[in-house]
């Protein structure tokens, strides 16, 4: 870390915070204790006025973070998704943050197709228009191919972000180490990890060649959705500093009154965008973890559009199956099933007591169930649930905050377009459906499958390690020789016969 120049960035952001007013407020959502604090009114208000001003429009935190530029706008877009480290009300805040700045020229952006593509633009595209959307790291122009005459949108990435990024994330080391220096309390929180993290979510989205992966992988993974669509991608003319996708038209989700002036059923668009979601999370295990209103559009056939795929979540099979029977044991009010779930799961030490902790799941569910269709909130809900499982001694487990920090926008598009969105109607049938699939017999049935073809990639290899084994054992000063293929056969098929019914039992029971 180059130190000067990371001293002045570490003081003018103290001075940015104190001007604005966030100072005060991000020092009470973390609950600074007193040396973190003096430290920070002395770095802040000194030099108050050197710090930015920002948008007065603005809460105080997104107000500062966007006055300081495009990797502190990111930083806090990050930290929404991590209410266990900066609270719940202020993730809730740093969710209004939209990385919107002012374009770059035109001509920057045709000379890094150029250079990206190693030949005239022209040979490119036929048409190049100026930048149709900006944000803090890349922003995009709509274009039409030279050859074949589609139209595509090409997302190209600022000139020097690279480098400002680096430097910035290089600030915010320093401010981690101070942190864990002034406080060691604090250490708990891992400020050094949550450092890491976002400087590899931020070194990602800074070649776009991996979004256009994850555009690909998405479409993929939802191609037979009906009612959902993700624009394609032109892998011949994506690179780690221009991504080219296919050009969707549509409205922004946000644009309530020209939604109804074209005669789009609004209801229907809330419960699509809600159950999509739950359904790309359970079934595919790869969702879209920024699905804003200014991340999808509505086609003009009444289609929802993704856009923008830097951030996508990803959560393991055995998780989904965790995340659907606690969901549809809520749905149920089965309390004591959806203890038992986290017990099974290994999510509460299994010192604690199963009666207990299902008593302490109902004063989560029962007043929310209380409420009327439009104050039901899953997004509510799970995070209840996180503030209970911590007492029972559950540990963070960053891939459900994500999806909880989703699940949140989520419900905030879909009440948007339809105030009276029963989160729970709509939510019912995707999760019955997944578990119909995953936990009941289908199941069963399945993994089974999966298990004897696991064992039969496996089983030639038994006998032969387990003679090795046995003659290891007998004679450890000679190697061991494995040369009876008869018996190795035998072996290999008793094995995965074994395999098979202990899987089926275990399936079962």
């Amino acid at each position: 870390m180059r130190g000067p120049h990371n001293i002045w960035r570490l003081v003018r952001t103290g001075a940015t915070f104190e001007r604005t007013g966030a100072m005060g407020a991000v020092l009470e959502a973390v609950d600074a204790p007193r040396p973190i604090r003096v430290a920070a009114r002395v770095l802040g208000w000194p030099f108050k006025w050197l710090g930015l001003r920002g948008d007065p429009n603005m809460p105080p935190v997104p107000r500062a973070l966007t006055a300081l530029g495009p990797a502190y706008i990111k930083f806090g877009q990050i930290l929404s998704t991590r209410p266990d480290v900066v609270g719940h009300d202020m993730a809730l805040e740093l969710q209004v943050l939209q990385d919107k700045l002012p374009p770059f020229s035109t001509s920057e952006a045709r000379k890094v197709v150029e250079i990206e593509m190693e030949r005239p633009l022209g040979e490119v595209f036929s048409a190049f228009s100026d930048p149709v959307a900006a944000a803090s790291i890349a922003q995009v122009h709509r274009a039409t191919l030279t050859e074949g005459g589609r139209d595509v949108a090409v997302k190209i990435l600022r000139p020097g972000i690279e480098r400002a990024f680096r430097k910035d994330v290089d600030a915010f080391y320093l401010i981690a180490a101070l942190v864990e220096t002034l406080s060691p309390s604090s250490r708990r929180l891992r400020p050094r990890d949550v450092i890491e993290h976002f400087e590899g979510v931020v070194l990602q989205e800074l070649d776009l060649r991996i979004e256009a992966s994850a555009a690909g992988e998405f479409a993929a993974n939802t191609q037979g959705d009906d009612g959902f669509v993700v624009p394609p991608v032109e892998w011949g003319l994506s690179s780690r500093r221009m991504m080219v996708l296919g050009w969707a038209d549509g409205l922004p989700l946000s644009d309530l009154t020209a939604i109804d002036a074209v005669g789009h059923d609004r209801r229907k668009l809330g419960a699509t965008v809600l159950q999509m979601f739950l359904r790309h999370a359970l079934r595919d295990g790869y969702f879209h973890a920024d699905m804003h209103q200014g991340n999808l559009k509505v086609a003009p056939n009444g289609d929802v559009v993704a856009l923008d795929f830097g951030i996508m979540g990803r959560i393991d099979e055995y998780t989904r199956r965790v995340y659907a029977e606690i969901l549809m044991g809520f749905i149920r009010k089965d309390y004591r099933r959806v203890a038992e779930v986290h017990f099974e799961a290994g999510y509460v030490p299994p010192d604690r007591d199963v009666g207990e902790f299902a008593q302490a799941l109902r004063s989560v569910g029962e007043p929310i169930f209380g409420m009327d269709a439009s104050g039901i909130s899953m997004g509510r809900l799970l995070a209840y649930l996180f503030e209970v499982t911590e007492r029972f001694g559950m540990e963070t487990r960053t891939e459900l905050i994500l999806l909880q920090r989703t699940m949140v926008v989520v419900e905030g598009v879909g009440r948007s377009l339809d105030p009276e969105l029963n989160i729970w109607a709509e939510a019912r049938p995707v999760v019955e459906e997944y578990i119909a699939r995953n936990i009941g017999p289908q199941a069963v049935v399945r993994d089974l499958v999966r298990t004897a073809i696991v064992l039969s990639r496996f089983g030639p290899r038994l006998p032969q390690l387990a003679e090795a084994a046995l003659i290891a054992q007998a004679h450890p000063e000679k190697p061991a020789r494995v040369n009876r293929w008869p018996e190795r056969v035998a072996l290999g098929v008793g094995g995965i016969a074994a395999g098979v019914i202990i899987a089926a039992l275990v399936g079962m029971f």
